[in-house]
């Protein structure tokens, strides 16, 4: 059997001087975090920059990316090439991509250059993705973390390292499903009887009737809807390999061609 291609994921996230792009906001840092088929590699890329401008004090406060901390900083024009050379041919992770998206863009655009993100790479939004997994609840990268159990203590201010890090964490979690399987697993760590297959209780199945419980028309629809979610979001849900592809139905197509 032959193994899977390789899946290179960038988790992506940048903080910047202000909220929009039109009104002269700039990146002003930039940090990465590379998963190669679903496991970190080690390999990030993080990058604070000089915006060539006053930082918004309602930034600050969110960031704490002051005027001063950021003059010293390389400008975006020297970095543009180790960034691109370093996300390019991935698939992006980006909560609400639509804005970090659009600083890089604008970024690239200010040096004149015709190439933009979704020239170079794929894009994931991790906030499309929760809310179709969790309709009309709050979905912020906080409420993710605090949903799924991901560890944010340190996330006092934002920071793009630290945020595409945790966001990393919340992906697997929201992709990932069961994490393991113990059938079988020996009993000696916790002091019981060795070998799992020794502490099955065998039931007596003579004269025993089973009921069975069959899956309404509307949970076998939220059924295919969750496994054609998987697959979009991991792009290898086991089931659909195994030919049980979800059939979609006008809704999911509807709400798939709304994405922002």
């Amino acid at each position: 059997m032959s193994q899977n291609p390789t899946h290179r994921q960038i988790v992506l996230d940048t903080e910047t001087t202000g909220i929009e792009t039109s009104d002269g906001h700039r990146v002003i840092e930039i940090g990465c975090v590379e998963m190669v088929n679903r496991r970190f590699t080690g390999r990030n890329f993080h990058q604070y920059l000089n915006p060539d401008r006053e930082v918004d004090a309602g930034a600050v406060e969110v960031h704490g990316l002051s005027n001063d901390f950021l003059a010293d900083k390389p400008r975006f024009e020297e970095v543009v090439e180790d960034f691109l050379d370093f996300v390019r041919g991935a698939e992006l992770v980006i909560h609400n991509a639509p804005f970090d998206v659009g600083f890089l863009d604008h970024e690239l655009s200010m040096l004149g250059r015709d190439e933009r993100v979704n020239d170079l790479c794929e894009v994931l939004d991790t906030l499309v993705m929760a809310r179709r997994m969790h309709p009309g609840q709050r979905n912020s990268l906080d409420a993710l973390c605090k949903r799924y159990e991901v560890d944010n203590s340190n996330r006092d201010l934002h920071g793009a390292l630290l945020d595409a890090e945790i966001l990393a964490d919340v992906y697997l979690a929201m992709t990932g499903g069961q994490k393991a399987l113990l059938l079988g697993q020996s009993d000696t760590e916790d002091g019981g009887e060795q070998g799992g297959a020794e502490r099955v209780r065998r039931v007596n199945r003579e004269g025993l009737v089973l009921p069975v419980v069959r899956a309404s028309d509307e949970e076998v629809r939220e059924h295919e809807k969750r496994l054609q979610a998987i697959h979009e979001a991991s792009g290898d849900a086991v089931w659909l390999r195994a030919g049980q592809a979800p059939q979609e139905d006008d809704a999911t197509v509807e709400e798939a061609g709304h994405e922002s």
